[in-house]
């Protein structure tokens, strides 16, 4: 899509690049226009569908490569090797008696009663977690110094194995990483060719599990991800583009190219990321407190509750659930990240029947490679894609812009043989099952989600986009209950555009365990002052003067419990006084989340968290569109199937950069683009507000 303002100088022009399951979406900022494009993954050389995304924006917008100032690139790369199992050979080097730790897990049963539940197994084997005769303490103090023998014992092992990929991890480096880079340095000089990963490093923190699979996490993609971005870091700069290369993380922070190799764990969700630093935006510029910002591609579907324009935070996170997507069934990975619920409900999800004839749908996706049966490209199955198309939802004239030519005959075809014709219902009933199943089922997470955060979904806007998530919204929308639904400009590459808004940033964590009553001002100071100048020296890599905002925060809980909430941690040197304005500040953060305080029980400090970011101004508020122009006249009409009545109705097309802020569209409609459709269903009017943002309001509410 190129918007329609005229052209402007091409100095300073930004791009932005995720690669999805299904699509690669590209953004161009430049002279005041904005220039998306989407292309289909190529998921056997992805970097091969980026730089035909990247000459695509670049041509239509007519400037030279020398003209991008910066790329910022997202990718679900790192996730996907995990979920697929397709990352390096790699191996866990752990104190002597501890190398099962990452196998046992938590020792407990996400699923009570499934005799035959299944576990996900360990990225590295039994035979490749290799003990190492050494031991410190909780205070880091050695127990038993590290035996630099049994070290290069294991060289041998390692070379025969045909290991690419070392994972260290020591009990209790987080307080003391001296072992642990002993340990590489006796490695690289016989070894200089692997990849190391210390957990004293990319997890210096308590909680022995979690620390060692997001080590052995981290390690297990690191020459993957290493080898892809210098990869297309070479080429970019090959073709001309000599500028900065920035990362998404999973936190919502750009970090420069080097970090995000030796650390690329921290890049799993930097797509979905990417949607969340969106819909804060839109969040703020429209004023709105209490939002759920709702994002579905080709493969999944993302739901993020965001407060104050400000999305929900964690440090955990599981990747490869198992089992029915249910919590504690992955792997879990202790990074920054923003939270949010995934569920594998996608345009490329594929539907079926299944033997208690119930139409289900997902997680499995068609992905690019088939694609859904209408890309043409031999997929078979019905996907929800198709189901759009059956419905009249998508013109299969502008779909993605005109680069995926769609075959509405074999989403039929589809249709009839693995769901119509099973269940003796029409095409179109068929299409409307699996519509329904994929939109309930994301109804169903965003309400579980909302309760546990304790947050009522019904009361908050929805920013939707996303390629498909505009088709969808309305009738999601329906099913929470909710009134209002904003699709921004560029909807169909939201997460690209999330990018562009990104600061850049770096969190450090460190885990330095101290009682309130025992509170020692000088030590959290020291430990304070160590990771700033970690998070300082990362930003002002790719921010050397920009104006920078610094966030604290300490994990506290009452002693003895399992669990930690944050609370906010003044940024200056802290005194001895601050230990009861922390305490002040916990019980009331431990009120508001519990509804109690315990009283005379001590309360302890566990990790420390600092945030380093370039500072991000807050957007104008734009007040919500009042109708002032009328609606220009269809560019043309046709059925559609409509959820509320069970049948077609008629509907207006229209295109949506004919549309203009103060217009009203009465639905039911279809809102045309290059990258997505936005379906107007019959319980909503659309609005234009002064953003060009196409705002879904119900009209019971209007």
């Amino acid at each position: 899509m190129t918007a329609s303002s005229p052209a402007g100088s091409s100095a300073g022009a930004r791009l932005a690049v995720d690669i999805g399951g299904t699509f690669t979406d590209v953004a161009l900022e430049v002279g005041g226009r904005l220039v998306t494009t989407k292309v289909l993954t190529t998921p056997a050389a992805p970097e091969e569908g980026v730089l035909t995304g990247i000459a695509k924006v670049i041509e239509q917008a007519v400037i030279a490569p020398s003209d991008v100032s910066i790329i910022i690139h997202g990718t679900t790369l790192a996730t996907n090797a995990l979920i697929e199992r397709k990352g390096a050979k790699t191996a866990l080097l752990t104190t002597e008696g501890f190398r099962d730790s990452v196998e046992m897990a938590y020792e407990n049963r996400f699923e009570q009663y499934d005799i035959n539940i299944d576990r996900p197994k360990p990225l590295v084997p039994r035979h490749l977690r290799l003990p190492v005769r050494e031991r410190l303490n909780v205070k880091g103090e050695a127990l038993i110094p590290l035996d630099e023998q049994s070290v290069r014992d294991l060289i041998p092992v390692l070379k025969r194995e045909g290991v690419e990929s070392i994972a260290i991890g020591f009990i209790h480096a987080y307080a003391n990483p001296a072992h642990e880079q002993r340990t590489a340095d006796i490695l690289r000089e016989a070894l200089p060719d692997l990849s190391y990963t210390l957990s004293s490093e990319v997890c210096p923190e308590v909680r022995e599990y979690e620390r060692q699979s997001t080590t052995c996490a981290n390690a297990y993609v690191q020459p993957l991800m290493a080898s892809y971005l210098a990869r297309l870091k070479a080429q970019l700069h090959d073709l001309g583009y000599g500028c900065p290369f920035f990362m998404i993380t999973s936190g919502g922070g750009l970090t420069a190219l080097e970090t995000a190799m030796k650390f690329p764990i921290r890049l799993v969700e930097s797509g979905p990321a990417g949607g969340a630093i969106l819909a804060s935006r839109i969040a703020a510029e429209c004023g709105l407190d209490e939002v759920v910002s709702y994002d579905m591609g080709g493969t999944t579907a993302k739901l993020c509750l965001i407060d104050k324009a400000q999305p929900l935070a964690s440090r955990t996170f599981e990747v490869d659930r198992v089992y029915r997507f249910m919590k504690g069934s992955g792997l879990p990975i202790r990074i920054p990240v923003i939270e949010m619920v995934e569920i594998g409900a996608g345009g490329g999800s594929i539907a079926h029947v299944d033997t208690m004839k119930r139409i289900t749908v997902g997680p499995e996706s068609a992905g690019s490679v088939p694609g859904p049966a209408c890309y043409g490209r031999g997929g078979t199955q019905p996907t929800v894609t198709d189901a759009d198309v059956v419905m009249g939802r998508i013109d299969p004239d502008v779909f993605a812009g005109g680069s995926v030519s769609l075959a509405p005959d074999a989403s039929k075809a589809a249709m009839a043989t693995e769901i119509g014709a099973k269940l003796n219902l029409s095409d179109a009933l068929a299409a409307f099952g699996i519509a329904e199943v994929v939109d309930e089922n994301m109804a169903n997470a965003a309400r579980v989600h909302a309760i546990e955060w304790g947050k009522d979904i019904a009361k908050r806007a929805m920013i939707a986009f996303g390629g498909a998530a505009p088709l969808h919204a309305a009738r999601l929308a329906e099913k929470l209950e909710i009134d209002r639904v904003i699709i921004p400009t560029g909807a169909g590459v939201g997460s690209a555009l999330g990018f562009l808004k990104a600061p850049v940033a770096y969190e450090v964590v460190r885990s330095r365990h101290m009682k309130l009553s025992q509170f020692d001002a000088s030590i959290a100071n020291a430990t304070l002052k160590e990771m700033q100048e970690e998070a300082l020296a990362i930003v002002r890599e790719g921010a050397p003067k920009a104006e920078l905002v610094e966030i604290r925060q300490a994990y506290m809980r009452y002693v003895g419990q399992g669990h930690e909430i944050a609370v906010d941690v003044p940024v200056r040197d802290l005194t001895q006084a601050d230990a009861q304005h922390m305490a002040d500040v916990f019980a009331k953060a431990y009120a508001a989340l519990y509804g109690r305080t315990i009283p005379n029980l001590d309360i302890e400090i566990l990790s420390w968290t600092l945030t380093v970011s370039t500072k991000v101004e807050k957007p104008a508020t734009v007040p919500m569109p009042v109708e002032s122009l009328p609606a220009p006249e269809p560019k043309s009409r046709k059925p559609i199937f409509d959820p509320v009545k069970t049948d077609h109705v008629e509907a207006g097309i229209y295109w949506r950069p004919d549309l203009k802020p103060g217009m009203r569209i009465p639905g039911p409609a279809l809102i045309a683009e290059e990258q997505t459709t936005t379906v107007v269903s019959s319980s909503f009017d659309a609005l234009i507000n002064e953003l060009e943002y196409i705002v879904l309001v119900r009209k019971t509410a209007a």
